[in-house]
């Protein structure tokens, strides 16, 4: 992720002597992290919980994939909103050693590349359940997904290596190394994976469609998928857009427009990590009864506990009292 630009608060000078643009955002984007980062944190952790109650109930393929997407979830916020956007280029300002600083680079890149691909996964599983059902209960069980899932965080990782140079090629002059990790990044994050989201969804809408079920049949978990995989390609399309146009048409540092459109862009992709509960909670009856299962389980021990110390509590008093006899 840029999180070079949040360090750029005011008029600098680059290397070449020449004015940076002033970045216009400014303390507004620490704010909005922070308060993304304490909103989405725990409403994710919510999430993880009600579904892994899910997942281990049902044993249902599906959960696990909406499990794995929130665990990436919660990586994003912590390695790329607490870590990068926060800690390193607004707290200390980019005033880390060089090698914590990429090795935390390769540690963002990884988990934005396994929240985008566990998505991947969940489309291609309900596209397996609807349009091949019968190959479906062979081929999706929740020790394979586990497996796969595994594989996919496994591999996330091996693309996220490469940038670990992504803070050093982030120039005005954009060299073949920059045009290459730039492009490679559009295509792992939104070129393919919203080709794969548009060819499976389609299919699934027009099985759906001609299969003679009412429309009000359709699965929450399917209707979950196009719920999700609609918000992604809405909300990481700015920052798709905007970051070509600054590889081949301006720089950030010579227009704050550019500067501006990049710093919102990031803004907008990163809303995407907080927005799964409520779509969940919209679109499922199922997992708003969980949640509310998991909030009131865990407000019980809580009350038991403050019952036992507390001594107006009437099973706290002696029996003799209770009765208003003495002793």
């Amino acid at each position: 992720m840029n999180t070079t630009d949040l360090a750029l608060t005011g008029k600098t000078k680059d290397q070449g002597g020449e004015a940076r643009s002033t970045c216009v955002a400014g303390n507004g984007l620490v704010f909005y992290y922070c308060i993304l980062l304490c909103l989405g944190l725990p409403v994710n952790i919510l999430t993880a919980t009600a579904l892994s109650r899910l997942a281990i109930r049902t044993q249902k393929s599906s959960y696990w994939y909406l499990l794995a997407l929130t665990a990436s979830d919660i990586l994003t916020q912590v390695f790329i909103v607490f870590a990068g956007f926060i800690v390193q280029a607004a707290i200390l300002a980019r005033d880390v050693p060089g090698a914590f600083d990429h090795t935390i680079n390769v540690l963002q890149f990884t988990a934005n590349h396994a929240s985008i691909w566990v998505t991947v996964l969940l489309t291609i599983d309900r596209y397996v359940a609807l349009c091949h059902p019968l190959q479906y209960r062979a081929v999706s069980y929740p020790e394979r997904t586990q497996k796969v899932i595994g594989a996919v965080f496994a591999i996330s990782l091996a693309t996220g290596i490469p940038f670990y140079w992504w803070l050093d090629v982030w120039h005005d002059a954009p060299t073949s190394m920059d045009k290459i990790l730039k492009w490679l990044h559009c295509f792992i994050v939104y070129f393919i994976p919203c080709g794969i989201f548009l060819v499976t969804n389609s299919v699934i809408i027009y099985k759906l469609k001609h299969s003679g079920r009412p429309t009000r049949r359709l699965s929450k978990t399917t209707a979950i998928l196009l719920a999700i995989t609609t918000v992604f390609i809405v909300l990481w399309a700015p920052r798709t857009i905007v970051m070509i146009y600054h590889l081949y048409v301006t720089s950030v540092n010579q227009d704050w427009r550019v500067h501006l459109a990049i710093d919102i862009a990031n803004m907008i992709a990163m809303l995407n990590t907080s927005l799964n509960f409520f779509l969940y909670c919209f679109v499922s009856k199922t997992f708003r009864h969980t949640v509310w299962e998991v909030l009131v389980s865990y407000r019980l021990p809580c009350t038991q506990s403050l019952r036992k110390n507390d001594p107006s509590d009437p099973a706290m008093k002696p029996l003799g009292i209770l009765h208003h006899t003495s002793i």
